[in-house]
């Protein structure tokens, strides 16, 4: 199946994120430095949603979690589990190809800081909502990628707290998944260990495999 619509890569939704776009053009070159679209099968049955790319990761790379420390543990992880050809991504040409699981994030530009305001978030949730058609299982990194995947559902949120490792049963009977951000800060403060990490993809390998029922807790 094809994969879901993406925006174009002169998206002027959202002039903040624009005029970073511009500003990291002129010093980066090299850099992608435009909206980064979903990596995998746009019919996996597993959805992973994390929240913007980085300065020199998915915005440098075009593609999402590759070039910065988040994707030195997610990678691993989807390889482990069987997601993933392989256990490193370096970018576009590399010849990784993702199995049954599709990458994407809530919003799809580079934020000032890492840290996307609520507008920008919201500018981007219908190509979030289009992404999130098809899987079954949905995985979300951290609070605010959670949060726009349930405003993506048009769900209460006081309804489904985020929490590392909750589970929420959705309309549809799909599942999504809690995981707290792989990102550097949180491995090297110990927040989120491999172990930790390693627990939910487990469990969402669990619930692909059509093993275990989603439940919420």
């Amino acid at each position: 199946m094809g994969a879901p619509p993406e925006p174009p890569s002169d998206c002027g939704r959202c002039p903040r994120l624009v005029a970073l776009r511009e500003r990291v053009r002129r010093d980066h070159p090299d850099h992608h430095a435009a909206p980064v679209p979903g990596f995998g099968p746009g019919d996996a049955a597993l959805l992973i949603v994390g929240l913007a790319p980085g300065l020199h990761g998915a915005n440098a790379s075009g593609r999402p979690f590759t070039g910065d420390g988040a994707g030195d543990l997610l990678y691993p992880a989807l390889h482990a589990h069987g997601f993933a050809s392989a256990p490193c991504s370096r970018g576009p040409g590399d010849g990784l190809t993702l199995r049954d699981c599709r990458l994407t994030n809530a919003v799809r530009c580079l934020p000032p800081g890492n840290r996307p305001v609520a507008a920008e978030i919201n500018q981007c949730n219908h190509f979030l909502a289009a992404e999130m058609r098809r899987p079954r299982v949905l995985l979300a990194l951290g609070g605010l990628a959670h949060k726009a995947v349930i405003r993506a559902l048009e769900l209460r949120q006081a309804s489904h707290p985020f929490g590392h490792a909750a589970e929420h049963s959705l309309p549809g009977e799909r599942v999504l998944l809690d995981s707290y951000h792989c990102s550097r800060y949180n491995t090297n403060t110990g927040r989120l260990t491999p172990a930790m990490f390693a627990a939910v993809f487990a469990r969402a390998r669990q619930l692909v495999d059509g093993q275990g029922l989603p439940a919420d807790r």
